[in-house]
């Protein structure tokens, strides 16, 4: 860590064990103040070419390791986060713009549990075996370390989706580079502290910070990374795709969502509405399992619409650290621009702003008033075909709209190019069977959401993604298998 004259943070990338001052920086923002604070390393292919190296390197020695040796690093690391929870917290709130609240109950612990969840998990997995008698043979199979792997996480949940990838990737015997986004690298660095003392050997582990353009371009390009794991937009996953095909890498890419709520006449509404509230709103919808478009039955669909509206006012967007707030602010100035470019779209569409954007304001102090805010944002009236309901928006904004019979539904929930996740609603059995085997979505939730065993297979279809992640997935994911056959 250093400090210039005007006292901003100024980070360094983490490579063989190190840290690395690099030549060039990139300027972070203070979402809630609209204030450069940090200097974030503008890497290029000179960094990445160090770290994958180093990662080469550390990868014989790390990758003889035992399972279980391994997991008692990746356990240490959690309980040395978890020591220093309360500094994580304030750093990805800062950083990122979201609610201490929600930093503290949601992505630090989430992110101390990812290594503890691999640590567990990397011990309990079996591997195939089939006799052949008739041949005199036994076949089975094995898993082993793919080697370096290549880490791109996004700026939403910045520590908690980094962590879900490091995690399998070591546990497995892997190295890796990773790319934290440049937006949001300050929690990355802090952890990058804490290596040595966990016990994860130089090069095991290495972070190499800067933009898309050049940090991500060379190392999705680099012929000794033989895997990447990104979690970001569709479009960047499609140049990500074309980069890396000349050298067949494998490939997990968790993508964009525009997920749907299905509410039925026979919803519980107050559980409904509460939940879905929370799931429109959450982090300032800056999760890609958010929910943006919400399917009403006709018969309760004005009843429903009054009752989210007024629950939608009562979900307060403010200064990140009062723990009164349940949303802060957006991730950059680009991004809330964007964000309300669609609102004003759907205004001159036709659509009816209920509440949000350009109808409440917001009672902000005199240090913020330069901050990304925008409130929670409900829209109707908007047409099937519009942009507004066909691309992701990734930040307070929903829309709502009717439906009457559940082939209706269903149709509408999956009009669109994505299929991340969907929520349905009702207290139907069968119907919940019947719309979840018919809804083009990875995760279906029903009269709940973001209800997540990390045992099962997470991911989307379509344009939300190509594999999975989880237990046995990203277990899979991060190994090659061998089929070996003896006769006997």
């Amino acid at each position: 860590m250093s400090k210039t004259s005007e006292q901003l943070l100024v980070l360094e990338n983490f490579i063989g064990g190190k840290f690395v001052p690099c030549r060039s920086h990139i300027d972070s923002y203070d979402p809630s103040t609209g204030e450069v604070y940090c200097k974030v390393p503008d890497s290029g292919e000179e960094e990445v070419e160090a770290a994958v190296a180093a990662a080469k390197e550390a990868f014989p020695g790390w990758s003889e390791r035992s399972p279980e040796q391994r997991a008692q690093v990746l356990n240490k690391l959690a309980d040395l986060m978890e020591a220093n929870l309360e500094e994580f917290v304030q750093a990805e709130s800062r950083d990122q713009g979201k609610t201490i609240t929600f930093a503290r109950n949601v992505d630090i612990p989430r992110s101390a549990h990812n290594f503890r969840f691999f640590a567990s998990s990397v011990l309990h997995h079996t591997t195939d075996c089939s006799q052949m008698n008739h041949m005199d043979c036994l076949n089975y199979t094995i898993r082993c370390p793919v080697g370096v792997a290549g880490l791109i996480s996004p700026w939403n949940l910045p520590l908690y989706l980094l962590t879900w990838k490091i995690a399998p990737a070591i546990a497995t015997g892997n190295t890796v580079v990773a790319k934290p986004s440049e937006m949001t690298s300050v929690t990355a660095w802090m952890m990058c502290k804490l290596m040595q003392q966990a016990g994860v050997p130089p090069g095991v582990v290495n972070i190499v910070f800067g933009t898309g353009p050049r940090a991500g371009n060379a190392l999705v390009g680099h012929p000794d990374v033989p895997l990447i794991s990104f979690t970001g937009s569709t479009a960047t996953a499609q140049r990500i795709t074309e980069r890396s095909a000349p050298y067949c890498k494998k490939l997990s890419l968790e993508l964009g969502g525009k997920n749907p709520a299905l509410v039925f006449a026979d919803a519980d509404l107050d559980q409904c509405i509460e939940t879905t509230v929370r799931s429109s709103f959450s982090n300032q919808g800056e999760i890609c399992l958010c929910t943006s478009r919400i399917y009403v039955e006709r018969s309760i669909y004005s009843e429903f619409l009054e009752r989210f509206v007024a629950a939608a006012k009562k979900w307060k967007t403010g200064v990140p650290s009062d723990p009164a707030n349940n949303n802060g602010a957006l991730i950059s100035k680009e991004h809330l621009e964007k964000v309300r470019s669609f609102v004003a779209l759907a205004k001159s569409e036709g659509g009816t702003i209920h509440c949000g954007e350009g109808v409440d304001q917001l009672d902000l102090p005199k240090r913020n008033a330069n901050g990304y805010f925008m409130p929670a944002t409900v829209i109707s009236g908007i047409s099937d075909s519009s942009r507004v309901i066909q691309e992701e928006i990734f930040g307070p904004v929903t829309c709502v709209s009717p439906f009457d019979t559940e082939d209706e539904a269903v149709s509408k929930g999956n009009n669109v190019r994505y299929g991340l996740s969907a929520t349905v609603w009702t207290r139907d059995v069968a119907r919940v069977h019947r719309v979840a085997k018919r809804i083009q979505a990875g995760l279906v939730w029903t009269n709940c959401w973001l209800v997540r065993d990390l045992n099962l297979p997470f991911g989307g279809m379509k344009n939300s993604g190509v594999g999975r992640e989880g237990g046995k997935d990203s277990y899979h994911f991060f190994t090659e298998v061998k089929t070996v056959t003896i006769k006997h």
